[in-house]
């Protein structure tokens, strides 16, 4: 079930996000960031084994632009269709609000492709960005994630 995430859901979208962070896939996020930030999550939530499996953020940048964050589902529950589910109400929300350029930074560029995004280069997106970039050890020299963008 795709549900906007709770209160209740912050520690474990912690935890899947900086177990993501720990294999190199994302960025980590402190508590804090979390719970300043949870009006932007969705969770996907499995009815029968009572947890969440996926989690996405999208976060608005500026007035005509959006992105795609911390999208992550449990490995035992990939290849199931949601990171779509996840990325897609996102998609929705962004539209909803007015909002109809969005971009994520990703590894995934053919998860990305098959949603419609396109890859574009990192310099063409605004400079807010970069902000969490500063705080990668990849950061400026060995950054490998693809920039991509869907204008809709």
């Amino acid at each position: 079930m795709l549900r906007k995430a709770r209160i209740d859901d912050v520690k474990t979208i912690h935890r899947m996000i900086n177990t993501s962070s720990g294999k190199g896939e994302m960025l980590p996020r402190s508590l804090m960031d979390i719970y300043n930030s949870l009006r932007d999550f969705f969770v996907y939530y499995d009815e029968g084994e009572l947890q969440i499996t996926g989690v996405c953020a999208m976060n608005i940048i500026w007035e005509n632009l959006a992105e795609i964050r911390s999208l992550y589902v449990d490995e035992n529950h990939r290849q199931k269709g949601i990171g779509r589910k996840l990325v897609e109400a996102c998609i929705s929300e962004a539209i909803t609000l007015g909002l109809f350029k969005i971009f994520t930074l990703t590894y995934k560029k053919e998860f990305f492709a098959q949603l419609g995004f396109q890859e574009t280069d990192k310099n063409s997106l605004p400079e807010k960005i970069w902000s969490d970039c500063f705080r990668c050890s990849k950061y400026p020299d060995y950054c490998d994630e693809v920039a991509m963008i869907v204008e809709l």
